[in-house]
């Protein structure tokens, strides 16, 4: 039985791509703001879905790390590329400073950092902290971390770890002195290390066995007597160095180490690396262990509305205004937990904290509500948890509202978000080769992408349309365009005076154009793909399981659009925008904003087939605002 014509209006696409387990649930608003395929497109916060830009090669990488966004201003930022055991430092796409570094690339996975001014301190559990300087442009500078020291005494953090029965004896009370221990406890890596007795502190110089140990007194003892009252420096060679890192409240927060994981050190107020607990007085430093049902190792510490501790099996919130050692309150919020094999740097995005969870399979969104006074952990991939495939990093283009998450499989996926609007959009993004790492710097989206082998640094470029891509311009025309070292072997797409497309394979670092041009783009093609859900539609007589449907017509409303490739069923066709008599055919294109309408014919039987697909290589600009569906159905 044949029912009437019925049509379908899309005004946006802010639900983005859905699972393919949304496909029963067509009773759902998102379903009918969803789609089933987005790829290499962005959603725009107001519902538009545009072409992604393409991705202009900055540098080759030395080869594979992490990228790191530098702002000591919004007129002074840079790019931090970390690769294995050097730092390049790039500002404006340019390089302008290298330092060597001590982390291999293996390491690199486990780093966190943390920035205030012209300082950027990075950690790892299994390398000694270090503080990465910039003193002037191309002026930079990597140092260990130096705790404050007074008198020949460091103020940094100490703990027992020995069992509480071991005894320490000092052979005296000052000078070089040698120390034996009623149990084995003394190693190799102690040489260097500070211990305390009774409050007072020596450094080791050498080891002699398990239980005894030469030392300098840098603080005259209180007695050689041997007793139960002393400790050994809490960050060290021998017990693992800290895990993460953050400024909150005018103190330097370390967040666990290798082997106090759920340990928690907040220096004194407005002297960062003075970590002396005193008195308890207001202003001295803080300790404290996440103490619950089981242990937490922390895996990120956030400055937030509070300071949030992010862990391996659940979030909590250090509350206290001011944060002082008599008024702080830990409490735990949320049980979801963090990865552990890997950081991922939680983000800010509207006050909320944005983090991956243990399983990788969902991003959470950490944000406190006023009803409860508590945090709550919403998953913003619940209705596209196929995009989740173990992330490994993460950051935020403010200024497009575009979330960026490298996935584990080389894969990037961009999530549009826009709380005040309920607008959670995913879309994915593939290119020739590996997508490893993201980071923004004011408003410009960097990627270290590996292509062939060779790991470069690219960035999105709205005036590009093509990846790893380069342009060029000549006063005279010509055909022989240099300088594609990168992409030496590939077969490209040339974009020529802004309209022949040529398809050529980079020899010598070079391409040949059959003809001569004047403006060239160079680079990798990738396809753009915007597939709609199947139709639902709830009225007497409507689509249901087992109907038949035939498109009739579909109109598009577009902006800004130089290519509309459109399949309904016979594979993708252009879709032409010019008129004869209205435009110079030598000359590229022109933007086209308005309405266009396509007429189809046959029935679709095929439950998950859409009534339109779009799915276009060229590198032209295509941004689709809304779509209205004229169908007949048959049940």
């Amino acid at each position: 039985m044949s029912g009437g014509n019925i049509t379908l209006a899309k005004t946006n696409f802010t639900a983005g791509e859905l699972s393919l387990d949304m496909l029963g649930r067509g009773d759902l608003a998102a379903y009918g703001n969803g789609a089933k395929r987005l790829r290499n497109v962005f959603i725009a916060p107001i519902g538009g879905v545009s072409r992604r830009p393409g991705l202009r090669h900055v540098d080759i990488a030395r080869g594979k790390g992490r990228l790191i966004a530098f702002e000591f201003n919004t007129e002074q930022t840079y790019l931090l590329v970390l690769t294995d055991l050097h730092l390049d430092i790039y500002a404006d796409g340019v390089a302008v400073a290298h330092v060597d570094t001590p982390w291999t690339e293996a390491q690199l996975q486990q780093i966190n950092w943390t920035q205030t001014a012209d300082t950027l301190l990075i950690v790892h559990p299994e390398v000694a902290p270090r503080k990465l300087t910039r003193t002037a442009h191309s002026a930079w500078t990597i140092s260990n971390w130096m705790f404050h020291e007074a008198d020949g005494v460091l103020f940094q953090p100490y703990h027992k770890f020995a069992a509480d029965e071991v005894t320490l004896q000092p052979s005296a009370t000052s000078g070089s002195i040698t120390l034996t221990a009623s149990a084995a406890f003394f190693v190799a890596g102690h040489v260097g290390t500070r211990l305390r007795l009774q409050q007072k502190e020596v450094e080791i110089t050498a080891i002699a066995s398990a239980t005894q140990a030469s030392a300098t007194v840098k603080q005259n003892l209180v007695n050689t007597s041997a007793h139960k009252d002393w400790e050994e420096q809490a960050l060290s060679a021998v017990r693992g160095w800290p895990v993460s890192v953050c400024f909150h409240q005018d103190r330097l927060v370390i967040g666990g180490s290798r082997d106090q994981p759920n340990r928690l050190w907040l220096s004194k107020s407005s002297d960062l690396f003075n970590f002396d607990l005193g008195e308890a007085l207001d202003d001295e430093a803080i300790e404290f262990a996440l103490l619950s049902d089981q242990v937490n190792a922390i895996r990120h510490v956030f400055s937030g509305r509070h300071l949030q501790v992010f862990t391996s099996g659940a979030e909590w919130m250090v509350s206290g205004q001011p944060l002082t050692p008599s008024s702080i309150q830990l409490t735990r919020q949320t049980r979801v937990g963090s990865p552990i094999d890997r950081t991922v740097p939680p983000r800010d995005v509207d006050g909320a904290t944005l983090f991956v969870s243990r399983n990788g399979k969902d991003l959470r969104e950490f944000l406190f509500a006023d009803v409860e006074q508590a945090y709550q952990s919403g998953d913003l991939a619940m209705l596209a948890k196929h995009v989740m495939l173990a992330p490994v990093d993460q950051d935020y283009d403010a200024g497009r509202r575009l979330f960026h998450v490298v996935m584990g499989d080389g894969g990037l996926a961009t999530v549009t978000v826009y709380r005040s609007e309920k607008v959670t959009a995913w879309t994915g993004h593939v290119t020739a080769g590996r997508f490893l790492a993201v980071a923004v710097v004011e408003g410009e989206v960097y990627v270290l992408v590996e292509r062939e082998g060779i790991v470069s640094v690219e960035c999105f470029d709205e005036s590009l349309s093509l990846d790893a891509a380069l342009t060029g311009s000549a006063d005279t025309a010509k055909i022989l365009w240099s300088g594609l070292d990168h992409l030496e072997g590939q077969v490209v797409r040339v974009l020529a005076d802004g309209a022949a497309i040529e398809t050529l394979e980079v020899q010598d670092g070079a391409v040949t154009l059959s003809e001569p041009a004047k403006c060239v783009q160079v680079g990798l093609p990738y396809t753009h793909e915007i597939e709609p859900l199947p139709p639902v539609v709830q009225s007497a007589g409507g689509a249901g399981p087992g109907a038949v449907v035939r498109l009739i017509r579909a109109h598009f409303r577009l902006l800004d659009t130089q290519a509309l490739h459109l399949d309904t069923g016979k594979g993708p066709t252009p879709v032409p925008f010019r008129r004869f008599g209205r435009h110079n055919f030598d000359a590229g294109p022109p933007l086209f904003s308005g309405d266009v309408q396509i007429r189809a014919i046959g029935w679709k039987r095929d439950a998950f087939a859409p009534l339109w697909r779009i799915a276009q290589d060229a590198p032209l600009p295509c941004t689709v605002l809304a779509v209205a569906t004229e169908m007949k159905i048959s049940s």
